[in-house]
């Protein structure tokens, strides 16, 4: 017995489809793997300004990613833009690291800092390198976030979890010690 008669399913459907490859709607909100491909260079830049460590930010970059990719289904474009909203996890998974090497600092009784990669600052004078590198990490997380991420003021406060006025604030504060730094070298 057939349940619904000959003709119950229209022709032209195939019921192996899945929604992963049916075309996107206009309007309809982009899939993962279009915002992955289209970000992650620049999540990649952001963690590499915050932490000043190029192997650390590739390792924070794929969880970032992998973070993004499981939470997916509660992402809202409503509520802010892809960018700001996988810089918010980045951040996130930068400060979990952040603590964990203290830890692990504290632990082995190393020294307080290591010292950043030669590559941090590719491409930059040398001066600003090394000004740059001696910004504490807040200070270079809001240029990284307003500067190389070109992100607006609100976005950029929304991934720091601060007020917009603070974020100004931030940013201003580390761009006149980031020109008092570069000037006293010229000068």
């Amino acid at each position: 017995m057939t349940i619904g008669g000959p003709g119950a399913v229209s022709k032209g459907v195939n019921a192996a489809s899945t929604s992963l490859d049916a075309p996107q709607l206009v309007g309809a909100r982009p899939a993962f793997a279009e915002i992955a491909a289209s970000q992650l260079d620049a999540v990649y830049r952001y963690l590499v300004y915050l932490t000043g460590d190029r192997a650390a930010a590739e390792d924070l970059t794929a969880e970032t990613f992998e973070k993004a990719f499981r939470s997916w289904r509660r992402f809202d474009p409503r509520r802010g833009a892809p960018r700001t909203w996988l810089c918010t996890i980045a951040r996130g998974v930068a400060v979990d690291w952040f603590r964990a090497e203290t830890r692990r600092r504290r632990r082995e009784d190393a020294y307080a800092r290591e010292q950043p990669t030669e590559q941090f600052g590719d491409g930059l004078p040398g001066p600003v390198e090394a000004a740059l590198r001696s910004l504490a990490p807040g200070e270079r997380e809001v240029i990284a976030l307003r500067v190389l991420l070109d992100l607006d003021g609100p976005s950029a406060a929304r991934v720091l979890g601060i007020s917009n006025t603070a974020c100004s604030t931030r940013l201003s504060r580390a761009l006149k010690r980031l020109e008092e730094m570069t000037n006293d070298v010229d000068g």
